[in-house]
């Protein structure tokens, strides 16, 4: 870092300038107001359907995503609440693994396949395996994958590349007419600026780049031809931090921004997020807890832990790695409490669920004691990923007597989410080398102070609220467009990031704690068979 603090040097170097910073998630879009040194002036937000289907199917209208960016930039840049020409940059942070088949206009040309759709699991399991495999793939595809890419396609099938595998062999028609399959951040570049390119990391997860010289990302041919797709169909890759081009008009006129605004190819969200939640540093880690939740720290080295799927990846920053893994489900446990059954319109209910129903959520677990009266709750409603990749679990209560309550549920919740957190962190700690005394936490879920004390004493770390840790994504993609435009670099982030409060464990919920962790981890071991009966032929 040089000599004078961050702050002087944005100041002296650029002045009054901001950036519109997309942070586009599964519940819609959230655009912000960023100044260079990160701070959020004003915020947008409009939501976006989600399209449940049979089978493991999980689209969404990618014009639905189109019509939210545009509505929320129009009304932030309405707002004056800077001169406009001093807005210099977009940036767009998207859905990691939310694939999109687009004509040679950039046009989608079918619904996307997000994050949660799993109907490629098949085809994808199929390729991999061989006469002689550990854990569903072929020695050689484990050779093959892991030494070139890190990791390999996930047996779950909710990668980009299984999303292409599927449109290939049930949507043939749809995989024919693609001009190119792009991430959801990468889709919504090509609408901002009529060019089609791929960032290094938005591209991982189609398990089709080189990554051993991470200094030089490239596609690799015999990967391409293993996958069995057409390699004229993946897009030019650039860097996070090159400027993909300038904004159509067309779209500066809708939005009402002037000519001549620039567009930064951007990450996906857990990079972005990584970036934003201001551990830039090796080994320092940071905690999401959004729609799904991730636990993670750039690393200065490639490798990969195979059987609790994690590995390093190529980050936002460019020439470095991040220890990338994802929990399925974390605030989308809430969610589902909060529709599927709190609010769930049937005879028994015709009520709607108040708009503060999380605030509600909270104050009620305030006056739960810890540990829920040992009931557990397990969150693999989607099955999981992390740090086991098997789309089969299902989720559930455990423990439940006469005595139990809707307060003591709903505590669960929060805590075996947490669970699933310290099985995530117990990997990443032996990836590293090293105990992770301190999380940064970001996401939605952040906001919630007995959210992050159950993080902190789960955890048995100290947690560090970054300030307004909801927008850690967009604050992330305005990060990179800043250091994209010159004016700070990746160093400078930890300086200008605010820690607002911080937990720490309480002494007396350790034994506890640790007691109920072990039996979430013996409700896995013995039963997962049983979920795989219950669910391989739903």
């Amino acid at each position: 870092m040089s000599e004078q603090s961050s702050q002087a040097r944005i100041a002296k170097t650029a002045g009054a300038k901001y950036i519109l910073a997309i942070d586009h998630g599964t519940s819609g879009c959230k655009t912000a107001l960023a100044g260079l040194d990160g701070e959020i002036l004003g915020f947008e937000f409009e939501a976006t359907p989600i399209q449940l289907l049979p089978g493991s199917g999980a689209e969404q209208d990618p014009e639905d995503w189109w019509q939210a960016l545009i509505k929320t930039c129009r009304r932030l840049v309405e707002k004056q609440i800077v001169p406009v020409e001093d807005i210099v940059a977009m940036c767009c942070s998207s859905t990691y693994s939310s694939t999109v088949a687009v004509d040679a206009q950039g046009m989608h040309l079918a619904p996307c396949l997000t994050w949660l759709d799993a109907r490629g699991a098949g085809y994808v399991q199929d390729l991999m395996r061989g006469l002689i495999n550990i854990k569903g793939y072929s020695i050689f595809n484990i050779l093959r994958f892991l030494s070139k890419t890190g990791g390999a396609p996930t047996l779950s099938g909710k990668d980009d590349i299984a999303h292409v595998l599927f449109w290939k062999h049930e949507c043939p028609q749809i995989y024919q007419a693609a001009h190119m399959f792009l991430g959801s951040k990468d889709y919504l570049n090509a609408r901002l600026t009529g060019k089609l390119a791929a960032s290094q990391d938005s591209m991982t997860l189609f398990w089709v780049t080189d990554n051993r010289n991470i200094n030089e990302i490239k596609y690799d041919r015999g990967l391409i031809d293993k996958l069995q797709i057409d390699a004229g169909k993946l897009p030019p890759i650039m860097s996070s931090v090159d400027v993909l081009g300038e904004l159509l008009p067309k779209v500066a006129s809708q939005i009402g921004l002037r000519s001549g605004v620039k567009v930064v190819v951007g990450s996906p969200d857990l990079q972005s997020a990584t970036i934003g939640s201001g551990a830039v540093n090796d080994f320092q880690g940071h905690v999401y807890i959004g729609t799904s939740s991730w636990l993670l720290c750039h690393v200065p080295y490639k490798k990969t832990d195979m059987w609790h799927t994690l590995a390093s990846l190529p980050a936002a920053i460019p020439g470095r790695y991040f220890c990338a893994n994802e929990q399925d489900l974390a605030g989308g446990c809430l969610t589902f409490l909060r529709d599927n059954l709190l609010y769930h319109q049937d005879p028994l209910n015709s009520r709607q669920a108040p708009q503060n129903a999380y605030q509600l959520f909270d104050q009620i677990v305030e006056k739960v004691p810890a540990g829920s009266n040992k009931i557990i709750f397990t969150p693999w409603l989607n099955g999981e990923k992390t740090p086991v990749d098997d789309h089969l679990l299902g989720g559930g209560f455990h423990n439940i007597s006469l005595d139990a309550d809707r307060a003591q549920l709903i505590r669960a919740v929060y805590e075996g989410v947490a669970y699933n957190s310290r099985w995530v962190l117990k990997y990443v700690e032996k990836f590293i080398g090293r105990e992770m005394q301190t999380l940064n936490i970001i996401g939605g879920g952040a906001q919630s102070d007995v959210w992050c004390q159950i993080f902190a004493d789960v955890l048995d770390c100290r947690i560090k609220r970054v300030k307004d840790p909801l927008f850690a994504n967009a604050r992330g993609a305005a990060y990179i467009a800043a250091v994209a435009l010159g004016y700070i670099e990746f160093s400078d982030i930890p300086e200008l990031t605010e820690i607002e409060q911080v937990f720490s464990p309480e002494p007396e919920n350790r034994k506890m704690y640790t007691e109920l962790f072990e039996v979430f981890l013996q409700i896995h071991k013995y039963n997962k068979s049983i979920y795989h009966g219950l669910n391989r032929a739903k």
